[in-house]
């Protein structure tokens, strides 16, 4: 039968790795399992469980069997409520939120239809909470009786009661109103809202600089809670830009009265002109180009120069096109010496603008002890993933905030540093001359290497399926 107890998810997982790369020699980070998630809250007492089991084998099988990945069919667990979208848009997120955490990578599920973890109806999340983890509701009763009941208040959107609902927050204050919009990737109003809050501002700029950024650092704080997804990101960027472009005309307006004026603010038409590459030896570029398209939205200007950008190229970009900031990506370990050679080349020849470091290999310990302290004359800073990218950004590039900015960096990354300093003096070693010594001798004088039976393909025909059979699973 299937695998649906957390225990046989486990043990088919276990004998797989095994066989795999023990016996066939398969990497294991290529590895991709699926423990199967199944339908909870159908009213069978055995499937209870089903969501637990497969967070729970997640979180197992991701510390037993190093460097695998965990994958799964999302939309199977709400399969009970197929035809009620509110409900299980609701149940997928919370059950993401829990699965991720426990090391789940990668899923199969309709990434325009995750609800935002934090923006669903509390009474809703809570018994979504209920039914993944299979606990006791407050009120009493089995979690799938109390989500029956309220599928039927949340059933369909077109309801009035779900559209006054869904509407509330309309009454809200124009800056939550704003970050609400963002959170969601609500754009119905975002243009009406940016112009209210345009007319209480005493600059257009000042509405980048305070609602529309302050509603990217919720995105940013909810990303990286795990209650925000990354599709759910780039909808919010979309949001972000079709205010920035509501916004510009005015700000352009503002600009040529300040010009008749005889008054010169010095500021430009985007907020800034950023260079980003994938360094040489690497060809990923996936989280680069997220990167790209949530700065893009924020009106800044985005110079890509693709994958494998030797120095010298990133170099002489930088300095024809004048950009304010150079972002660099990588995704192998070998990319990680690469942007260090970077950071000595941008201090050899002078640079001396904010030097971004991102990618999957690359981390804050990292970026402090390798990179930081070979760029004294600029800036590096590590940016965890696309959600945090524009706060870095937009405080690298004000004049009000980079100062402070540059000075908390610096001092977190002399900690960091330090305690990476410390653990390495608490690490016994042997010296070169002994480790040296210790090396494994090989008499290859004495090695015949074996000679294959042939080259080249060899196919076999009509071979005996008896044979054959004890290989097939």
């Amino acid at each position: 039968g299937q695998a649906d107890t957390q225990a046989r998810k486990v043990e088919i997982c276990t004998r797989a790795y095994k066989l795999l790369t023990e016996q066939a020699g398969f990497p294991p980070e290529d590895i991709v399992f699926d423990p199967n998630i199944f339908a909870i809250a159908t009213g069978i007492d055995e499937h209870n469980n089903y969501g637990v089991d497969f967070i729970e084998a997640a979180r197992q099988i991701t510390a037993t069997l190093p460097h695998v990945h965990i994958s799964g069919g999302v939309s199977n667990l709400s399969f009970s409520f197929r035809g009620n979208e509110p409900v299980r848009e609701a149940m997928h997120a919370v059950f993401l939120y829990h699965a991720i955490q426990a090391g789940m990578d990668m899923g199969i599920v309709n990434a325009g239809q995750l609800a935002v973890y934090e923006s669903i109806d509390p009474d809703l999340r809570e018994a979504c909470e209920d039914v993944v983890n299979n606990r006791q509701p407050k009120g009493g009763g089995t979690a799938t009786e109390r989500m029956l009941e309220l599928a039927e208040r949340f059933k369909g959107t077109a309801g009035k009661e779900a559209q006054e609902r869904d509407l509330a927050w309309r009454d809200w204050p124009v800056d939550q109103r704003i970050s609400h919009a963002l959170v969601n990737g609500i754009t119905e109003f975002i243009d009406a809202d940016t112009d209210e809050a345009r007319l209480a501002a005493e600059r257009p700029l000042h509405v980048i600089e305070g609602p529309l950024m302050a509603g990217m650092n919720v995105v940013g704080d909810l990303f990286g809670a795990g209650k925000m997804f990354l599709p759910q990101v780039v909808k919010s960027a979309r949001v972000m830009k079709q205010a920035v472009a509501g916004l510009l005309p005015h700000m352009e307006a503002e600009k040529l009265a300040n010009a008749a004026n005889g008054v010169d603010t010095g500021e430009r038409q985007t907020a800034g002109k950023i260079l980003m590459a994938t360094v040489k030896g690497d060809v990923h570029d996936i989280g680069k180009n997220i990167v790209g398209v949530v700065l893009a939205c924020n009106n800044y200007e985005i110079i890509d120069l693709g994958v494998m950008v030797p120095a010298a190229k990133i170099l002489q970009t930088a300095r024809e096109q004048q950009v304010d900031i150079i972002g660099l990506s990588g995704l192998i370990t070998p990319s990680l010496d690469e942007m260090a050679h970077m950071a000595a080349e941008m201090e050899r020849e002078g640079f001396d603008i904010p030097l971004l470091i991102g990618g999957a290999t690359t981390s804050r310990v990292h970026t402090a002890v390798k990179i930081h302290p070979r760029y004294i004359r600029g800036q590096t800073v590590y940016v965890t993933d696309a959600s945090r990218a524009v706060g870095v950004v937009s405080a690298l590039l004000s004049n009000e905030t980079k100062g402070g900015y540059v000075d908390n960096v610096r001092a977190e990354y002399k900690k960091v540093a330090d305690a990476h300093a410390r653990s390495e003096a608490d690490k016994q070693r042997l010296p070169l001359v002994k480790a040296r010594a210790n090396a494994h001798r090989i008499d290859w004088s004495a090695y015949a290497p074996p000679k294959p039976s042939f080259l080249g393909v060899k196919v076999f025909e009509g071979w005996d399926l008896a044979d054959l059979a004890r290989y097939i699973d």
